[in-house]
């Protein structure tokens, strides 16, 4: 490699190496060498071919290898590594193929990510790698996750999670910092501080010396390391990971160094100050490291030159196999089969032992026979332990399942929601408590970037449920009455359920736990103690994409979910000239369209009532596709009823007028005698 024409020509090493023999063999220090050597020579190819046209994209990580290659190489293989996006020297140092890597990057088939997703957004589990998204901050939850399945099951491991000098802004960062504290979880978090976010300098981003003094905000442990230095990083990791397994505990670890290209190449370095740039091209970690070598003995110009032909021979002979394969080709088919996890096997309901139970009572005791069902099953929330949640749903849960499964998180909804992900990726089932819906919307990013994403993305499943209790009609106003179903039934790859009656919720529930997949199941709180019916004591399963159809009739179909199933039936039972179907969705992702095509086109007329303010609703979409498949067969315009397109009001006499219960009766006449 050659020094830049404005670098100053001097002598190396600059870096300040202390060679502990007892540590560093000289098999060591070459194998340190040749994996920041790949990282580098790959990192020059890609920019040739930029150049060439013939990669779409690159964020450069030259500059930083001393810190993906050091930390890589200090863990154990099978223990985690969250890497970001110029972290190639985490993946060389796990020995992935490096055809496979140009693949991905490509968008071919031996990728993987099937073209779906670039760069190093992906993940691997034969190589332990959770790859990042864009929006940086949910990462570190993830590593919180896994490292608490670890801590949970008595694995001594250490998970390493990367972030940078700007992501350590976001809220995630410190949500995950206070849960891994709290939560005394092993892991590393490593801050790579390389001058800028993006263009924006550290006086912009941050008010304080070093970023390693949040540690002490947190009452975690913290070090200032020269990320440019891969024996001093080497080290350090080497010594925290064996001490880590032992005394499970977080690290926050900063990294001072550099990147000497922009953020990615199309955005320079103009923003800069030469002086700056030029200090950092001379502590270059790759040289400094190679002429420490050199002054050691250790390498020496014949070695050099294998090390370099090697390396280019296997990148070139690699990068031909990735750019002979085929374009990528697929089918709708096997792109929606692909959103969710295929999962078939169900519980069917017993014929014995019928008790009666509220509504609030059936989803508790789903609950408590799916913990009993899988023992790697955990459920977190705020004051869900002792306390038994807000509505007692996990009372009594702590004596017999203990503290780690029936976990109290801080209120931290994002970092929690990544975690439950993070702990599925270790082995577990989560189910994630929101103390009511509304407060979803603190952890909206990753349900919707992270958990929905993921199959499609890389194939791997989100095990999680989320539970949000919901829904007006009790005077809680306009943060805990919301039902936001329809925030989440837009988004592939969730699984949205919402039950109206106690036997459909366990069933539901159950079988949302057992699904590999990510589900949101909302549980309407004016139900919970006013509903009752008899349902099974032992565990079953109801599958999930199967409306309920609760009366038949000729001349109307009523279409409604949660509370407004019952607004429904109360108004029709003094109605009894109407013969209607009624149908309860009770999943509204994916929906039951047989279902509902096949009454409309009996029937002939329709109304779709919700308890979701109108606009934007589902009852918009059932009835567009009602328009688009059934409209040879109504005798009448599609009718949909919701709630004002207001907040929801706090007053009763406000909230009764807001709810759509009041103008569903007026509506249905209207539809009926059209």
């Amino acid at each position: 490699m050659k020094l830049q024409n404005n670098q100053v020509k001097t002598s190396y090493p600059l870096i300040p190496y202390e060679l502990d023999t007892s540590i560093f063999t000289n098999d060591l220090l070459l194998s340190l060498y040749e994996k920041m050597l790949l990282s580098r020579s790959i990192e020059e190819k890609m920019l040739i071919l930029l150049r060439q046209g013939k990669v779409s994209k690159w964020f450069s990580g030259i500059g930083q290898e001393a810190v993906s290659v050091g930390i890589t190489l200090a863990m154990d293989a099978e223990e985690y590594i969250l890497p970001m996006h110029r972290n190639l020297g985490v993946f060389t140092s796990r020995d992935i193929p490096l055809h496979r890597l140009f693949s991905q990057w490509q968008g071919k088939a031996s990728g993987f990510t099937k073209g779906r997703d670039r760069s190093f957004h992906f993940g691997t589990q034969n190589y332990k790698i959770i790859g990042m998204i864009s929006h940086l901050g949910p990462q570190l939850g993830v590593a919180c996750g896994i490292a608490l399945s670890d801590k949970i099951n008595n694995i001594e491991r250490v998970t390493a999670v990367f972030t940078g000098d700007g992501g350590s802004s976001e809220g995630d960062f410190h949500e995950a910092l206070n849960i891994a504290s709290v939560w005394q979880l092993p892991v590393l978090f490593c801050i790579e501080n390389n001058g800028y976010g993006l263009s924006t300098p550290l006086s912009e981003q941050y008010n304080c010396k070093d970023l390693a003094d949040r540690g002490v905000g947190y009452g975690m442990e913290s070090h200032i390391i020269d990320g440019n230095n891969i024996l001093e990083v080497y080290k350090k990791v080497k010594e925290l990971a064996i001490d880590l397994r032992k005394n499970p505990r977080p690290v926050l670890l900063e990294f001072k160094t550099f990147r000497v290209r922009g953020h990615e190449e199309a955005s320079g370095t103009k923003y800069v100050p030469e002086e700056e740039l030029s200090f950092w091209k001379a502590k270059d970690p790759l040289l400094n490291f190679e002429h420490f070598l050199q002054k050691e003995g250790v390498l020496n110009e014949e070695m050099k030159s294998d090390y370099s032909n090697q390396i280019q021979s296997k990148i070139d002979a690699d990068w031909k196999v990735a750019n002979d394969e085929s374009a990528i080709t697929s089918t709708d088919e096997a792109e929606l089969k692909d959103v969710f996890k295929d999962f078939s096997s169900i519980i069917d309901p017993p014929d014995t032992a019928i008790k009666e139970k509220r509504f609030i009572d059936a989803i508790s005791e789903g609950l408590y026979q799916s913990m009993e069902k899988y023992p790697e099953l955990i459920i977190m929330g705020q004051d869900i332990a002792a306390y038994g949640g807000v509505f007692k749903i996990t009372d009594n849960f702590v004596a017999r399942f203990g503290n780690d499964r029936v976990r109290n998180t801080p209120i931290c909804e994002s970092a929690i929601i990544a975690a439950g992900y993070g702990y599925g990726l270790n082995k577990g089932k989560a189910v994630v408590e929101m103390q009511f819906a509304d407060f979803v919307t603190s952890g909206f990013n990753p349900i919707v970037n992270l958990l929905a994403k993921s199959h499609y993305r890389w194939g791997q499943t989100a095990d999680v449920v989320i539970r949000l209790p919901c829904g007006g009609g009790v005077g809680a106003g306009p943060f805990h009455s919301q039902t936001n179903e329809a925030w989440f039934t837009k988004t592939p790859g969730l699984k949205v359920i919402y039950p109206a009656f106690p036997f459909d919720a366990k069933g539901l529930l159950n079988r949302a736990i057992s699904d590999p997949n990510p589900v949101l199941f909302f549980e309407h709180k004016g139900l919970y103690r006013t509903i009752k019916q008899e349902i099974p004591e032992a565990y079953y399963e109801l599958p999930i994409g199967e409306a309920a159809l609760l009366k038949e009739g000729t001349q109307i179909t009523v279409i409604s979910y949660g509370a407004g199933v019952h607004w429904a039936i109360e108004v029709l039972n003094g109605y009894e000239e109407i013969a209607a179907d009624i149908i309860d969705l009770r999943t509204l992702q994916p929906l039951d369209t047989q279902t509902i095509y096949k009454s409309v086109n009996k029937t002939g007329k329709v109304i779709i009532l919700q308890e979701d303010s109108l606009f934007g609703g589902i009852a918009s979409e059932i009835a567009a596709m009602i328009m688009e498949n059934c409209f040879e067969s109504l005798d009448a315009p599609v009718k949909r009823i919701g709630s004002l397109d207001t907040p929801i009001p706090f007053d009763a006499g406000l909230e009764e007028n807001y709810l759509a219960k009041s103008r569903f009766e007026n509506a249905l006449i209207e539809l009926v005698q059209f």
